[in-house]
């Protein structure tokens, strides 16, 4: 079947050093809310050829009818400061390289390239404009970076570019769902071939709360800006308080 299909974007499982959920788990977790495609991406950290190969192998085994798993590397500078996340090569680039030389690497393996979250360790500042003409586009909300709300400083990274707004979920587990997608018009029927191509001909948007993120009104966003304000430090200290009772419990049950 052809048309618009959901996506989750920016996904890991344990194939990641810190992922926690396996492949059919994701596939059947995400498909139970809605999406019928997750674009993963894997850390680049501990990842060879022979396991692009057999990750590959393994994401194709996990994908269904109704759920198609696209495989993709999350690629580290040296600094661990720039991220970029690939899909559609055939071979795994390398571990820790520097970002003009993974742009270089995944446009000559004719696969498409993503700045992930500009907010983490401010990498927004390290941006390279001669960079746009190798990334499809930036990551301008990101769940696990930027919380309830769209990052302030990455939309600024887009002015006088082609480039095109991504919202990802950076997933690694239960904390990171929020209603956050990409919306992908296929040509085709649903197929790794068919979803690169949708990205690769800018045919597809960033959606949040099911709705278009480019058409989210200037108070919606500083609304979800406030809540985040007030939900990050209310969040610490619940944590605080369940990792002290944790601790608690623990130690009077040795």
């Amino acid at each position: 079947m052809t048309g618009s299909f959901v996506a989750a974007c920016h996904v890991h499982s344990d194939w990641s050093y810190d992922g926690k959920w396996s492949l059919p788990a994701l596939a059947t977790e995400f498909g139970s809310r809605g999406y019928q495609i997750v674009m993963l991406t894997e850390h680049d950290r501990g990842f060879t050829t022979a396991r692009w190969n057999d990750y590959q192998a393994a994401c194709r085994k996990a994908s269904s009818a109704t759920v198609m798993l696209l495989p993709g590397i999350e690629y580290s500078d040296p600094g661990n400061l720039v991220h970029i996340l690939v899909w559609g090569c055939a071979r795994f680039l390398g571990e820790g390289l520097p970002t003009t030389t993974t742009l270089s690497a995944a446009r000559e393996a004719n696969g498409i390239s993503v700045l992930a979250h500009p907010s983490r360790r401010d990498a927004w500042k390290a941006f390279d404009r001669s960079w746009s003409e190798q990334l499809c586009g930036i990551e301008i909300w990101n769940r696990k970076t930027d919380g309830w709300a769209p990052s302030q400083s990455a939309p600024s990274l887009l002015t006088g570019t082609n480039l095109r707004t991504f919202a990802g979920l950076d997933f690694h587990g239960r904390r990171q769902f929020f209603p956050l997608s990409m919306r992908l018009r296929l040509k085709a029927e649903v197929s790794e071939d068919s979803i690169l191509d949708s990205l690769r001909n800018s045919r597809f948007e960033a959606c949040a709360f099911g709705r278009a993120l480019d058409a989210l009104r200037p108070s919606e966003t500083a609304a979800l800006r406030i809540l985040e304000r007030v939900r990050r430090p209310s969040a610490g200290i619940a944590r605080s308080i369940f990792g002290y009772a944790a601790r608690q419990h623990t130690r009077l049950a040795a």
